[in-house]
């Protein structure tokens, strides 16, 4: 599921905007790792309306640089695999379904790839 907003919509918004478009085919999905942003009224907004729970991973305040977070590095990896493919390394579309157009193409390209190699 792909949902592209404005960047006036805050990631909570648009978190929910997208969890509402879910139910009917996302029957398996128990549970979605989440950052520090998703906090708050989603997560019992999350837990009174849906079959997942959506479970937070934050890095604690004593650790000082760097640290590789359980389950983050997931979704920076499928950024950067997002970031390869020209048309999204930068916001060249003018309306948000044309940016989701992208990325669903780009996530086809990348599978395609995997199930027959060049």
């Amino acid at each position: 599921m792909v949902l592209v907003t404005t960047a006036a919509v805050q990631d909570r918004d648009g978190a929910r905007r997208l969890l509402t478009r879910l139910p009917g085919f996302c029957k398996k999905l128990r549970l979605i790792w989440v950052d520090g942003a998703y906090r708050g009224q989603l997560l019992d907004w999350v837990t009174q309306r849906c079959r997942f729970q959506l479970r937070v991973v934050l890095r604690s305040d004593d650790q000082k640089g760097f640290v590789v977070l359980p389950r983050r590095w997931v979704v920076e990896r499928t950024f950067a695999w997002l970031n390869h493919h020209r048309r999204l390394s930068k916001e060249y579309e003018v309306l948000p379904t044309s940016s989701q157009a992208m990325v669903h193409l780009a996530m086809i390209r990348l599978m395609l790839r995997r199930l027959a190699p060049p």
